[in-house]
């Protein structure tokens, strides 16, 4: 069969997410059949570098034969089972070895960012709750923030596009200014205004940390905003303020954590440890759903008890899965064994040197890059120009999704230094060959 022939099978049979069913009819989606590295081909053969990391989940190339050989060795030992009444080995050695990485422990699963995001908002809740504090049941978040679009989870997210239909459905949360140093003013540096922004932090706790159960922020790059990145400073001063009016502060670390940032966490560039780390994403190499919560000692404690309803009553079917999380086990084998965040602040350093023609470019401002991230604005955009971009990338052999009119970089971590030389020649030729874009 040829792409044309699965295109017309999906559009028949498939919801496509974050998507205008509609829109496929003049931009169809691209039917794939295998991939390799940091390539994804259809069934025509045509090739296509994943800049995104297929939604920013894959760290170390399609079909990568070590976390491939894993899968199969663990597929003839045990497949699933509950993790209600039962453990098994790759669950215990994960779990192990996130709490020796975050310096949290207790890892509690579910299967993807979001179900993390709800996860650490019951557990906060509930924490304050069985600690004699029933009042503080409220939280806040960053504006321009993104924690995922199950409804606990919207509720501390910022962003109309998603939240707005759904607002009868959601809890009421305070968002804070962000730290984003796109928004200083002229002549401001960014720790200047990420401090400035912990300034209003402070503000709102010093009123309602009574009734405030948490602060939940993506550390350094705020990710649906526009690749936001700001000033580990703000971090620092936001642990310091939680401490001070008894707040808990959730590290939502979906999207930047498993060295995106350049650390294996961005809040280790901020020396600082949350009270609940969010994990997802990157943390199977981008092979299979799964997400993990990890807490504090006091947390846990505070649950354990007697009485069943004391407890943290959550589940999903899936919790724990061990092919999961072998993909996970062989996903930080390479990190340790490859030294990877060495490796990729080599190929930073490159790739900062090669993007001089982005930086150079007139259309383009705010050139910047967190680790693996590189992100900029075009300017004078025409309008629907994320899906416009998205195709004439296409056409180049790029898997790019701007957002807005930010265009962002966010390849596999085994991406080469002339596959990082095509993504930033390609991305300047569509710039010139499609100026009305």
């Amino acid at each position: 069969m040829n792409n044309h022939d699965w295109l017309a099978r999906s559009r028949t049979a498939v919801w496509h997410p974050c998507t205008q069913m509609k829109q496929l009819e003049g931009f169809p989606p691209v039917p794939i059949t295998r991939g390799a590295g940091v390539w994804l081909y259809d069934f025509e053969g045509q090739r296509y570098l994943d800049a995104v990391s297929s939604w920013w989940v894959n760290l170390f190339g399609h079909c990568n034969p070590r976390i491939n050989a894993a899968l199969r060795e663990q597929l003839e030992q045990i497949e699933h089972v509950m993790l209600a009444g039962f453990t098994h080995a790759p669950v215990i050695e994960l779990s192990e070895r996130l709490a020796r990485l975050t310096g949290l422990g207790h890892a509690f699963y579910g299967s993807d960012g979001a179900s993390a995001v709800e996860i650490a908002l019951k557990m906060s809740f509930h924490y304050w709750r069985n600690s004699g504090q029933p009042g503080k049941t409220e939280f806040v978040s960053l504006q321009n923030s993104y924690h995922g679009e199950t409804l606990g989870a919207l509720s501390v997210t910022d962003v109309a596009l998603f939240k707005d239909t759904y607002a009868p459905l959601l809890r009421h949360s305070v968002q804070v200014p962000s730290p984003d140093w796109r928004l200083a003013e002229p002549g401001e540096s960014p720790e200047q205004y990420a401090l400035r922004a912990a300034e209003s932090l402070e503000n709102h706790l010093a009123k309602h940390h009574a009734a405030t159960a948490a602060l939940i922020v993506e550390p350094l790059v705020q990710g649906a905003a526009g690749m936001g990145m700001y000033h580990p400073a703000y971090l620092r001063r936001a642990r310091a303020i939680c401490d001070r009016y008894g707040v808990h502060l959730i590290a939502d670390e979906i999207a930047v954590g498993f060295g995106r940032t350049g650390t294996m966490f961005a809040c280790e560039q901020a020396g600082i440890r949350a009270d609940f780390i969010c994990l997802s994403k990157g943390i199977t190499g981008g092979y299979l759903p799964l997400s993990a919560v990890l807490t504090t000692d006091q947390v846990y404690a505070a649950f354990y008890d007697d009485a069943t309803a004391r407890g943290f009553l959550h589940s999903h079917s899936y919790t724990g899965n061990p092919l999961a999380c072998r993909a996970a086990l062989a996903t930080l084998d390479i990190f340790e064994q490859d030294d990877v965040l060495a490796t990729n602040q080599a190929k930073a350093i490159y790739w900062d040197r090669i993007a001089g023609p982005l930086r150079e470019h007139p259309r383009i401002r705010n050139l910047r890059r967190t680790g693996m991230i590189m992100a900029f604005e075009v300017d004078q955009a025409r309008a629907g120009f994320a899906r416009h971009f998205y195709h004439a990338a296409l056409a180049r052999g790029l898997l790019l999704r701007p957002i807005g009119n930010t265009v962002y970089f966010m390849p596999p971590y085994v991406i080469s230094e002339e596959e990082l030389e095509m993504l930033v020649t390609n991305t300047i030729c569509i710039l010139q060959a499609a100026p009305g874009i």
